[in-house]
């Protein structure tokens, strides 16, 4: 059987403040909007510049870093794994999304690894 990995590295910057949750069994959940800016050429020569943003999910003592440490702005890297799920919206329609659970956290020189 062939081995899989679901290993992503990210780097940009904080679209908000860390949004901090206490769960049941006192499970501790942060979550960030990243935003990475790719730059490139258009097909007219022109420089362009693309935001992608990403929802980046920290758990429990990783968390904890998050909320007290990453404000609107603030450059972090992450490293995670994608994690995907759909939900029915309101209207009833079905809506996709894609998270990216953080493993590793580098935020200006503090490091946080598993």
């Amino acid at each position: 059987m062939e081995s899989a990995i679901n290993k992503v590295v990210l780097s940009g910057c904080a679209g908000a403040d860390a949004e901090f949750k206490t769960l049941p069994g006192n499970q501790k959940l942060a979550k960030v909007n990243l935003a990475v800016n790719e730059f490139y050429k258009n097909s007219a020569g022109e420089d362009v510049k693309k935001t992608h943003w990403f929802n980046l999910i920290f758990w429990n003592a990783k968390a904890e870093l998050a909320v007290a440490q990453i404000k609107k702005g603030t450059r972090i890297t992450v490293e995670g794994r994608l994690n995907t799920g759909s939900y029915e919206a309101k209207d009833g329609s079905k809506r996709f999304t894609t998270e990216i659970i953080v493993t590793d956290l580098v935020i200006k020189e503090i490091e946080l690894s598993n």
